[in-house]
């Protein structure tokens, strides 16, 4: 019979909080971090009760200098054990900023960034690792998923 009580130390998963932003030309900002080899979505993991879309933006503003509101899930992945945790990655949809919008990265040695940058969507399989790749061009099909906090749109 399986015990009803919840474990003392539930199992840790990662939720990483990542975001799609585009400018006019539709190309994707990308971050550059000094510990992997090519370039990602801005973005990181949630803290523990952290609302994703709130972790979203609490990263993308630290990473790039922008303030946005997210409410829409453009892609779920799930993403198996390796080096890290496993864990569930949500893309939220940053939408498009006006040219000339100014990035602000932190110095390297205290975000560990590289830089920031747009991208033309045709280049991203170039700059990204082919799983991060796969993730943008799923998110960039235009099929959206709301975002719901116990049952309740966000926005």
């Amino acid at each position: 019979m399986r015990d009803p009580r919840p474990p003392a130390r539930p199992p840790v998963t990662r939720l990483g909080c990542l975001v799609l932003v585009r400018n006019r030309r539709g190309d994707v900002l990308l971050v550059d971090p000094d510990y992997l080899d090519g370039m990602i979505l801005p973005g990181g993991a949630a803290r523990p009760n952290e609302p994703p879309h709130r972790a979203a933006a609490r990263h993308l503003h630290a990473e790039t200098g922008l303030n946005l509101r997210l409410s829409q899930v453009l892609a779920l992945d799930f993403t198996p054990a390796d080096r890290y945790l496993e864990r569930l990655n949500l893309v939220f949809d940053g939408g498009t900023v006006r040219d000339g919008t100014r990035l602000t990265v932190p110095p390297q040695h205290r975000s560990g960034l590289l830089g920031a940058r747009f991208v033309p969507v045709h280049e991203l399989p170039a700059v990204m690792a082919p799983a991060q790749a796969a993730r943008v061009a799923e998110a960039l099909t235009g099929r959206d998923l709301p975002l719901l906090l116990h049952g309740q749109r966000t926005v």
